[in-house]
């Protein structure tokens, strides 16, 4: 509104401005005014009553009009065009509402146009065209404003225009102060209203609109409904002009400090910028890398110097380039390869575990006649507490070379290996090069701990990332996304430790050699626990040798009461607690006995946390005990059977898998086939109901090894025959009743050999397996090799029979 508000004159093709006449009362201008005049069409604006505007004629037509008015009575009819592109209008494409009009000066400019200044008289509305050449000429019919009455909306109504018409005048930096003056001179309302409307800066349809309303009230509603937008838009414009003037003054305030703060460091001495670019050049002339990271370099601490301190570009350029000076490119530590100093080491830092010692022996001596890493990367599978994460520190202690530990545990984003790329905020690059920063050598043994716990998300799948990182035909230019270059680990010794390969991605598990460590046997834990495990607690809880002495008995009852796993974590928590004990009876000065007796332990721990007794009672018939393969180790299971009234349904708890419940399916199928051989009544199969519940229902198993036990419960309860007291079995079978060998072995037998049974059945293919087991730990056991479950249940079962498996009620009376 009130944009160049000025009285310079306007091109009729153009947007023409307002300006400010004398009130001239012309309420009785229609009464004395001709009724046929000359009509001259508009672009761009739309002329009110009151108001008088220079225009700038160019059109021949409409010059002629203005000359042939301006010799007569000086009267003109103005009417707007209502499509501006059209050079020769014609009666449908000007508007009906227009307004008549004085010509008050017709000016012949020296550029030969001429600009005539018209002061709008009285609305009226075309007839007529009654002709077109030589101009328009029309009959008009006067348009009256209906009377507005004199309430106080209307007077509000007026002076809220007359304040945004002010409010607009200040916001806006090109309308004149005069402006105000002019408002203020102005005080009749309809006047006021064909002023503001003049003025407003808005659409030449929305003006036409305002101009044709006949009752003012209506015309000052919409005036205001138009000055509130428009005084929105400007306080708008004039909150963004302000801000952006904020921030441009900020930048500029903060360019000339930083140049004044330049100076002022070049006086004292030098610009610390340049300093740190210097620092960064003379670390880069003592690195060993090629000419291409030499050419990254170069090119990076470039763009390093050509930007602006200030800006957040330059921390994360400055933190690449320390990266690059920062990993040991080309350094590597000098192996040694004196494998009896290595043998030497192993020994001294774990007991037993001589054939995984051989094999680590056999691959160090590979790589000191190759010279090269291209041999497989060692995964060491076994359960927990054995001692899988230890060894590969020893490997590095026996090779003199550098230790890396990166856990994989719970690991689901696939940049946690190779790294952020440099745009994201806070990027950041992957382990695998942090790790070797860290340890500021390119061939450290890097151990993967737990790469069977590797997930998978919408982030990613690191284990398919790790495919180029244990592939020695790959890795040599391993690629980072936040390096942006090769690297090559193809020295590094990468070695993995997991739990059990079941989870592992199988194209992993093909990249790696698996070296699996077994659990170890009582006897090996009592070694183990007088050569490492006492001597640590010991130096770490404060105490000397002679303030406590473990008896043999004692050590013994500490692993079979109070622990029972495959490894030495939970005997090393326990022993923990006896150590804290005596520490604090030496602590008080208190008297207490240095032997560690069997009365000792219940004092600390109280009575046996497993009791071996529960595997050796004689159980009912339909009990057998079976040997299972966890991920922590061997372990028992109990298999139950029971019958009931019914129709031979089966039914399975105990939380079992897929596996497991095809085995019982498959079990009790081979049953009813051989029944007869066992003295089962087919009827039985028939009328009663089989329910067969495997204990601990909390924890989920499955797997086929449980067959020949599952079997063997159900063979009990339907001849009621007992299975023999401290006898275990394992052993997957079929619907042709073949025993089929199975896995986990050493780590079965010692589970049974912990719970105190005596005999176990297992396959006839397994019996080499024992020859993996030391004969000292497997002492005092009786093997019985089987190929078919008449075998298996000849030797399970005692031959005396309790009841008829159809006398339901001495069934009852027996539970």
């Amino acid at each position: 509104m009130f944009d160049n508000f000025s009285f310079l004159p306007m091109d009729e093709d153009v947007e023409v401005l307002p300006i400010l006449t004398d009130e001239d009362d012309d309420a009785d201008f229609a009464k004395s005014g001709p009724k046929e005049i000359p009509l001259l069409p508009l672009r761009n604006t739309v002329i009110f009553p009151g108001v008088v505007i220079p225009i700038t004629v160019g059109r021949d037509r409409s010059l002629r009009a203005v000359e042939a008015a301006y010799s007569s009575n000086k009267l003109i009819g103005v009417i707007g065009q209502k499509d501006a592109d059209i050079e020769e209008p014609n009666r449908e494409d000007l508007y009906r509402v227009g307004v008549i009009a004085k010509v008050i000066k017709l000016i012949k400019m020296p550029d030969g146009s001429s600009t005539v200044i018209i002061q709008g008289k009285s609305r009226i509305s075309i007839a007529e065209i009654v002709s077109k050449e030589p101009y328009f000429k029309a009959v008009i019919t006067y348009l009256k404003d209906e009377p507005h009455e004199d309430s106080q909306e209307f007077s509000a109504m007026i002076t809220t225009i007359r304040e945004l018409a002010t409010e607009i005048i200040k916001l806006s930096p090109n309308i004149p102060s005069e402006a105000n003056i002019v408002l203020k001179n102005i005080t009749k309302p309809v006047f006021l209203s064909h002023f503001i409307a003049s003025n407003l800066n808005i659409e030449i349809s929305d003006k036409q609109d305002l101009l044709e309303m006949d009752d003012v009230g209506d015309r000052v509603k919409k005036i205001l409904n138009h000055l509130e937008r428009e005084i929105q838009m400007l306080e708008l414009k004039h909150k963004i002009q302000s801000k952006v003037r904020g921030d441009i003054e900020k930048q500029q305030r903060d360019y000339f400090l930083h140049q004044q703060m330049k100076t002022i460091q070049e006086e004292l001495g030098g610009d610390p910028q340049n300093q740190e670019i210097e620092r960064l050049r003379e670390r880069a002339q003592d690195m060993k890398w090629s000419k291409d990271i030499a050419k990254v370099f170069h090119r990076e601490i470039e763009k390093l110097e050509r930007t602006n301190p200030a800006a957040a570009d330059y921390s994360v350029q400055l933190n690449y380039l320390e990266l690059l000076l920062d990993l040991p490119w080309g350094l590597y530590t000098d192996d040694n390869f004196d494998l009896k100093r290595a043998k030497k080491v192993l020994d001294q830092d774990h007991y037993g575990l001589d054939k995984i010692k051989d094999r680590i022996i056999e691959y160090l001596a590979v790589l000191k006649l190759k010279g090269d890493l291209k041999s497989p990367i060692l995964c060491f599978v076994g359960p927990p507490g054995v001692g899988k994460t230890s060894l590969g520190k020893s490997i590095a202690r026996a090779l003199d070379r550098k230790h890396v530990r990166m856990s994989l545990g719970g690991l689901h984003d696939e940049s946690e290996i190779r790294g952020h790329r440099k745009t994201y905020i806070g990027a950041l690059p992957g382990r695998i090069i942090q790790s070797l920063k860290k340890s500021k050598s390119s061939n450290p043994v890097f151990i993967l701990d737990e790469i069977d716990k590797v997930g998978s998300d919408f982030r990613g799948d690191p284990a398919s990332a790790l495919l180029e990182v244990l592939d020695p035909e790959q890795n040599h230019a391993f690629y980072d996304n936040y390096l942006e270059l090769e690297y090559d680990l193809s020295k590094v010794m990468f070695i993995a430790t997991a739990n059990t390969l079941s989870s592992i991605h199988p194209a992993l598990v093909d990249r790696m050699e698996v070296i699996q460590l077994d659990g170890y046997s009582v006897e090996e834990k009592v070694e183990i626990a007088k050569k490492h495990l006492i001597p640590k607690q010991r130096k770490a809880h404060g105490l000397k040798a002679g303030d406590l002495k473990f008896q043999p008995k004692s050590l013994i009852q500490l692993i079979e009461d109070y622990t029972r796993e495959s490894g030495v974590r939970e005997l090393d928590r326990v022993l923990a607690a006896i150590m804290r004990n005596i520490a604090k009876s030496v602590a008080m000065d208190e008297e207490y006995s240095k032997n560690i007796s069997e009365e000792k332990l219940n004092e600390v721990f109280g009575p046996a946390k497993y009791d071996k007794s529960i595997y050796s009672e004689q159980n009912p018939p339909g009990v057998a005990v079976g040997l299972a393969y966890t991920r922590v180790g061997g372990d028992i299971l109990f298999i139950e059977s029971s019958l009931s009234k019914g129709k031979g349904d089966l039914t399975l708890t105990g939380n079992l898998g897929d596996v497991m419940k095809e085995s019982a399916t498959t079990a009790l199928s081979y049953l009813k086939a051989h029944g007869e051989n066992y003295g089962i009544d087919p009827d039985a199969f028939k009328k009663l109901n089989t329910h067969v519940h495997v204990p601990e229902g909390a924890v989920p198993k499955d797997g086929p090894s449980a067959g020949v036990t599952l079997l063997t419960a159900l063979a009990s309860v339907y001849t009621q025959r007992k299975v023999k007291p401290k006898l275990a079995m394992t052993g997957e079978i079929t619907l042709r009743g073949r025993v089929l060998p199975v896995g986990g072995i050493k780590e079965k037998i010692l589970a049974a050999k912990r719970a105190g049974m005596k005999e176990i059945i297992m396959c006839q293919a397994n019996e080499k397996d024992l020859n993996k087991i030391n004969k000292e730990y497997i002492k005092g056991l009786k093997f019985h090799f089987v190929q078919a479950m008449d075998e298996v249940i000849d030797i399970a079962l005692e031959k005396r029979m309790i009841a008829d498996p159809l006398d339901i009620e001495f069934l009852a009376e027996l539970k």
